[in-house]
């Protein structure tokens, strides 16, 4: 088969629409026509999706088997009439397991950098995608991007949300002679994440990258899907492990809010507090309770405030009945 390649701009972050830049209208109409062998398609060596639903594997499946494969997947050519997988690993898996022998495709002549970017993005934009999916996701694309190793790219993010370094004035403190690169830098990822319009810059630093050191057992239910986010950096607060799982198990299994999930923690809290030797009233006796409160009220000049004398009248009144 003959490897077409469309024409036009190489790839860049800036595009309005980064699949459009490979892939037309005219590509998904006509993918139909350009089959190739699905024993042909490797998948790459760095893939940016790791987490499978199940259940929506079975519901593409289902898909497929009615309508069949609606849009090509994108691969790049190599050697002896062989392709490398680009965009569209869950429609090939789901090809994989209905046992198809060929798939609609759309190819084009990508180098690494450009297989990669489309990777990222395309991943990026599916709706299914999870919060640890989708935090590391953009911070492999910035790492490509920028041509930076991923803890580089952390450090750059928490200098610009710390404000070491000013990108409006391209200032950086004791690096004058870096300023422009470093200014370079912010305005590559301030594209980016315009480019991918889900949320800015300092959300993602102050929101997502520290669910990348939540515990394990966090940053599973992330990946499945179990847990929204804001709920499992709260229950991360938890230092027990032992606490820690219990929450998260109670949290999942009976649908527990974020207050609710607040209310747990300050329980806990309350509990580690007056385990260490911390005072409370539940210490105290009730007749010590009540003589703190006589000897307060006596100290008070509000008794002639008609509002509170109606309040001290019924707490009196309900005290009386207790008697």
């Amino acid at each position: 088969m003959t490897t077409k390649k469309k024409g036009g701009s190489p790839f860049a972050v800036s595009s309005d629409s980064v699949l459009s830049s490979f892939v037309t209208e005219e590509d998904v109409k006509e993918g139909a026509g350009e089959y190739v062998p699905l024993t042909a398609i490797a998948l790459p060596k760095r893939q940016p999706r790791r987490y499978f639903d199940a259940k929506k594997l079975e519901e593409l499946k289902k898909s497929i088997q009615q309508y069949g494969i609606l849009e090509p997947l994108i691969v790049r050519p190599l050697e002896n009439n062989t392709y490398e997988l680009v965009a569209g690993e869950r429609r090939y898996r789901a090809a994989a397991e209905l046992n198809l022998e060929e798939v609609p495709v759309t190819v084009r002549a990508l180098n690494d950098k450009e297989a990669l970017q489309i990777a990222l993005i395309e991943n990026l934009q599916r709706e299914d995608l999870n919060p640890i999916e989708e935090t590391q996701g953009i911070l492999n694309l910035l790492s490509v991007e920028l041509d930076l190793e991923e803890d580089k790219v952390k450090s750059l993010l928490y200098q610009m949300h710390n404000g070491t370094f000013d990108s409006s004035h391209n200032v950086m403190a004791n690096q004058a002679a870096s300023h422009n690169v470093m200014a370079n830098q912010a305005e590559i990822i301030q594209k980016v994440f315009d480019l991918l319009g889900k949320m800015n810059w300092e959300s993602f630093v102050k929101n997502r990258l520290p669910l990348l050191k939540l515990p394990p057992e966090l940053l599973e239910v992330l990946e499945q899907g179990s847990l929204e986010y804001t709920k499992a950096k709260e229950i991360a607060r938890i230092k027990n492990d032992k606490q820690r799982k219990a929450l998260l198990k109670d949290a999942i299994a009976q649908g527990l809010s974020l207050s609710q999930i607040k209310e747990r923690i300050s329980k806990i809290k309350f509990a580690e507090t007056k385990g260490k030797g911390g005072s409370d009233n539940s210490t105290k006796t009730y007749a010590s309770r009540m003589k703190e409160i006589y000897t307060k009220t006596k100290k008070m000049k509000s008794w002639d405030d008609p509002d509170k004398q109606k309040q001290f009248e019924a707490l009196l009144e309900q005290i009386e009945k207790l008697l």
